[in-house]
């Protein structure tokens, strides 16, 4: 009888010293939730239309642009230091990019998936997604032409790569080991029109 007593006048002292305090409860997170994000991401974009978009060479024999002839570039895929242990293709999707994100882009096609991590990249006087992969990546492979590709990264839309045989070929071109004495780069093949 004297163990309950205690034990009645334990509860009963925990219960005032409990009382000095209010117990937790979900009002602090609901007041925090209702204050505005700070440096929220921008508004999504929507997907591009690329009915019409072509792969394309440009005045770098090593980088290609991808997009609707007359319109902005959707993509661009440049060779660094080619036929070389450290050749690596950078891939641009040209969309705004808010300054200091990251993100995975993601390629995916003809049986492959690859996931590039990108960075918002000054270029010119705006930020891009943009990222270096090795050449030797096998998911590169996703650009093969056989079939369509997708690009998308979170925020920019999903870019449909219509099959051509120039990214592969940048690709092979970029993963070619050096042998033949020359520093030239590789040449991409010729395409017909």
């Amino acid at each position: 009888m004297i163990r309950a007593r205690a034990l009645l006048a334990g509860l009963a002292l925990a219960g005032g010293l409990a009382g000095c305090k209010p117990p937790p409860t979900d009002a602090a997170v609901a007041r925090v939730s209702l204050l505005g994000p700070t440096g929220a991401p921008s508004e999504p974009l929507p997907s591009p239309d690329v009915t019409g978009a072509i792969w394309t060479s440009t005045a770098n024999p090593l980088r290609l642009v991808y997009g609707v002839p007359g319109k902005p570039v959707l993509i661009a895929l440049e060779c660094l230091e080619p036929a070389s242990a450290a050749a690596r293709l950078r891939i641009t999707r040209h969309a705004p990019a808010d300054p200091g994100a990251s993100a995975l882009l993601a390629l995916i096609g003809n049986g492959w998936i690859g996931r590039f991590p990108v960075d918002a990249t000054r270029v010119g006087n705006r930020a891009l997604w943009q990222g270096e992969v090795p050449a030797a990546a096998r998911e590169w492979d996703a650009l093969k032409p056989v079939r369509e590709a997708t690009v998308t990264v979170p925020g920019a839309g999903l870019v449909r790569l219509n099959p051509s045989p120039l990214p592969m070929a940048l690709v092979e071109a970029c993963r070619a080991r050096a042998g033949d004495g020359s520093d030239a780069p590789p040449a991409l093949p010729a395409v017909p029109a």
